[in-house]
C-alpha cells in the first residue's frame, strides 16, 4: 500500500512542480551590461550616503528648503496664500455656477409663460425602463437580439449601435444586412 502511495507521489510531482512554479521568473543567463546600468540608473538602491538621479534620496533637500522658505512665518504666509486662491477660484466657479442657473430658470419660466405643455414635457420625470403597453406587445414577437436592444437603448440619449465616425473604414467591411430597431414612441 505505501508504495503505491509512493508511485502516485512520484507520478504527481513532475506535474505540479509545473503548475506550481509557472510564474517563478526564471534566472537571466546572458545578463546585459546597459541593461544592468539601465536598471541601477532607474532604479537605485536606498542607500543614504549617495545622491540619485531620479530623487528617491537628496542630502541638499533640508539645506534646499531652508534656503527658499527661510522661516516657519514664510511658509504659513505662502501655506494662506495658496489657500486664499483656491478659495477665490471656488468662488468664481460657484458664481458661474449660480449665473448659468439662474439664467436656465429665467428660460423655464419663459418657457411656461409661452407654452405650459412645452414646460410640462421638458419637466417630465422619465423612467427608462418603464415599457408602454404597444412595447410590451411587440417585444412578444421579437428576437432576444432585438428585446435586448429595446432594454438597452435608453430614450433621448445617443443610440449604442452607432458606429464611432474613424478614418479608416472596418475591417469586415459594410454589414448590408442591418436593420436599425425603431423604438415606439
Amino acid at each position: 500500500m505505501s508504495l503505491l502511495n509512493s508511485a502516485r507521489a512520484t507520478s504527481l510531482r513532475p506535474c505540479f512542480a509545473g503548475v506550481r512554479h509557472y510564474a517563478v521568473k526564471k534566472p537571466d543567463q546572458t545578463s546585459d551590461p546597459i541593461r544592468e546600468t539601465l536598471r541601477r540608473v532607474l532604479y537605485p538602491s536606498n542607500v543614504k550616503n549617495r545622491a540619485s538621479p531620479v530623487g528617491t534620496w537628496r542630502p541638499d533637500v533640508a539645506r534646499a528648503l531652508q534656503r527658499a522658505i527661510p522661516s516657519v512665518q514664510a511658509h504659513d504666509t505662502i501655506e494662506r496664500a495658496w489657500l486664499l486662491h483656491r478659495r477665490h477660484l471656488r468662488k468664481q466657479r460657484e458664481a458661474e455656477l449660480a449665473r448659468k442657473f439662474e439664467r436656465m430658470r429665467e428660460a423655464m419660466d419663459e418657457l411656461y409663460k409661452l407654452d405650459q405643455t412645452l414646460y410640462m414635457e421638458a419637466n417630465r420625470a422619465d423612467d427608462p425602463r418603464a415599457k408602454s403597453q404597444q412595447e410590451m406587445e411587440m417585444m412578444k414577437k421579437m428576437k432576444v437580439s432585438e428585446i435586448r436592444t429595446l432594454e438597452a437603448r435608453v430614450p433621448g440619449l445617443f443610440p449604442r449601435e452607432l458606429r464611432i465616425p474613424t478614418e479608416t473604414p472596418p475591417r469586415d467591411g459594410w454589414n448590408y444586412e442591418y436593420k436599425p430597431f425603431k423604438r415606439p414612441l
